[in-house]
């Protein structure tokens, strides 16, 4: 049996789709990611699942249970932590810890076990408020207070938007250690870097979803040249690129822009040489691997068919 089991769901405001015809099957035990920008109706989609949400059409089980149907059996069964911090911020630590697993029928010392590693983390600050904390350390408690009665399966809405880049490290390796136990967990995010860390990960954009696989098998599908390109201009040259005749694709990638080319038949020199011509300084151009971006950008914006 899936451990979540999508099929057909959509959902719309106002006549918008938030999310159209979606459908996926996530197994017991791994890790699974939903990656898309703001927008895409990954939160839609979550809300659907944890039984806040009821689908235009289509059905969604989760565990066996039925996300409509039986909604209050269903939300014994799972954790889920909002995109938006909402615990509770003048009570302290221990006091919305302590609140959600009496909510949930149990107490911190029945199933300490399950957030021993976490908590420990928190247990300095156990009596600050926690509207006080910093980032990363909301995001721990609140993943405690989701994991204290025990669920099947964990539901993670962007769990590490605003957080700074070693919290979020701190965070994902919480994920695995919590995967390797055994605990289902979906998680959503719109940082592609935390797309390689789950064991499959599925692209959503408006409402759709776009591809379902590992992210090792999603870059594979990249098979276009791929270069790095960066020169003194950059507003220029992202305008010329992207009307060379070579160019598939261009677009922001850090300090340099990654240039998807139509053809292999084209060098890095010949990209050069056309830059040249065009009064382009300071170039550097460097062949690159394309990486789980770089993929989700060709998906979303595919070639146009040659006329």
């Amino acid at each position: 049996m899936d451990a979540i089991l999508i099929e057909n769901v959509s959902k719309s405001y106002g006549g918008v789709p938030a999310v159209a015809d979606v459908s996926l099957a996530i197994r017991p035990g791994e890790l699974f990611g939903l990656i898309g920008p703001d927008g895409a109706g990954k939160t839609t989609l979550f809300k659907i699942l944890v039984t806040l949400l009821l689908p235009d059409q289509g059905r969604a089980t989760v565990v066996g249970r039925d996300v409509v149907r039986d909604y209050k059996a269903l939300r014994q069964l799972v954790g889920y932590m909002p995109g938006r911090f909402s615990l509770y911020p003048d009570l302290s630590v221990q006091e919305n810890l302590a609140f959600f697993a009496t909510v949930f029928g149990t107490t911190i010392r029945q199933n300490y076990h399950l957030i021993q590693e976490i908590y420990s983390q928190l247990e300095p600050f156990k009596n600050r408020r926690a509207g006080q904390l910093s980032g990363g350390m909301k995001q721990k408690l609140a993943l405690c207070c989701a994991l204290i009665h025990k669920p099947e399966v964990l539901f993670l809405d962007e769990p590490t938007t605003g957080v700074d880049a070693v919290s979020r490290r701190e965070f994902w390796d919480m994920l695995r250690q919590l995967n390797q136990r055994g605990l289902t967990t979906l998680v959503s995010t719109p940082y592609m870097d935390e797309a390689g860390r789950c064991d499959r990960i599925a692209f959503m954009q408006t409402g759709n979803v776009l591809a379902v696989d590992p992210p090792s098998v999603i870059t594979n599908r990249f098979r276009k040249p791929l270069f790095a390109v960066r020169a003194a201009d950059t507003y220029r040259l992202i305008q010329e690129l992207r009307q060379a005749p070579f160019t598939e694709s261009c677009y922001a990638f850090g300090e340099f822009l990654h240039l998807t080319i139509r053809s292999g038949a084209v060098t890095d020199h010949q990209i050069g040489q056309y830059l040249l011509d065009r009064d382009h300084q300071a170039i550097e151009i460097q062949p690159v691997q394309p990486g789980i971006e770089d993929t989700f950008m060709a998906l979303m914006n595919p070639p146009e068919p040659a006329v």
